[in-house]
Order: structure tokens, then C-alpha cells, then sequence
């Protein structure tokens, strides 16, 4: 009598799982050719926050601080670079060549999609959040609510074109 009931019992997990709905996953991106998946792989890297903040940064126009974390951002390969972002900053429409994620670690960020920055348009991120930047897909973003850190990884070379460039400073 123990067999059969060995048999069902076998059979009814082997129909639960095939009839369960299937696992939430990340959304997926296959790596095409002469991206990060042929790439070669920079070495191992832990770095605590004061290791971080002791890395070396370059600032941009507007105050924004970047500190590459890992990799470099300039060749082929996997990278993260971290930036400060100050409070008030507008960041107009670009593009990248690369696709890149984003996780706000600090501050609200807002970020829209289009060729025109558009504060209505962006969604408001708080710490922890994620978003993507798909190749050559127009957005901007502000830091319209106090200073912003954020984490961004892509797979380079990487570069930042502007489609909606913001105007000359006035000339004094």
C-alpha cells in the first residue's frame, strides 16, 4: 500500500510545480556581440565607503563629482561609477552608447524618458530604487529635492551625448 501512495504523492508535487506560476525574475538582456560577455573582466574589488570616498574623482560642469568604482567606463567592459550629484541640479536629454542601470543610493532622484527635459515627466526615485538607461534612448533627470548619489553600471565604452544641450552661460 505504500508504493501507490509514494506513486500519487510524487505526482502531485511533480503537477504543482509544473502548473505554478513561474518565479518573478529580473528582466533579461541578452549580451549581443562586443558586449560585456567577451569582455576581459577587471580583478576582484570589496570597497567600504571609506575606501570610496578616498578614490579619486573628477568633477563635472553643474558640480556633479564621478568616481569610477570599477572598470573603466572609457574601454570595453563591465564598469560602475558613482555620482554625487548636488542639490538643484538639471540634468538635460542625452543618450548613451551603452545600456547602463542606475541605483539611486542616496536623495530622491527624478528621472524621465524624451528629448526634452520635462520635470513633469520624470518619476521620483527614493534610495534603493533602480532604473535603466537602454542604448541610445534619450533622458534626464534632477535632483530638484536636495543632493543625489547614485550607482551607474554599463557595459563600456561608454559616452554621453547631449540631444537637447542646455543654453551658453550668459557671457559677463
Amino acid at each position: 500500500m505504500r508504493r501507490p501512495r509514494l506513486w500519487t504523492l510524487a505526482t502531485l508535487c511533480l503537477a504543482a510545480s509544473a502548473c505554478a506560476p513561474p518565479a518573478a525574475k529580473a528582466p533579461q538582456v541578452a549580451a549581443g556581440p562586443g558586449q560585456c560577455g567577451g569582455s576581459v573582466i577587471p580583478p576582484q574589488v570589496r570597497l567600504t565607503p571609506a575606501e570610496i570616498a578616498a578614490l579619486p574623482s573628477s568633477g563635472k560642469p553643474g558640480g556633479v563629482q564621478t568616481t569610477v568604482l570599477y572598470g573603466d567606463p572609457g574601454q570595453p567592459g563591465l564598469y560602475t561609477a558613482m555620482l554625487a550629484i548636488p542639490a538643484g541640479f538639471v540634468l538635460a536629454a542625452h543618450t548613451h552608447e551603452d545600456t547602463r542601470t542606475t541605483t539611486v543610493v542616496s536623495g530622491t532622484w527624478s528621472i524621465g524618458y524624451g528629448r526634452k527635459f520635462d520635470v513633469a515627466q520624470t518619476k521620483a526615485l527614493p534610495p534603493g530604487s533602480l532604473y535603466s538607461e537602454p542604448k541610445t534612448v534619450a533622458h534626464f533627470g534632477t535632483a530638484k529635492d536636495g543632493p543625489v548619489v547614485l550607482y551607474v553600471t554599463g557595459c563600456g565604452p561608454s559616452n554621453t551625448v547631449f540631444v537637447d544641450p542646455p543654453a551658453p552661460p550668459a557671457s559677463r
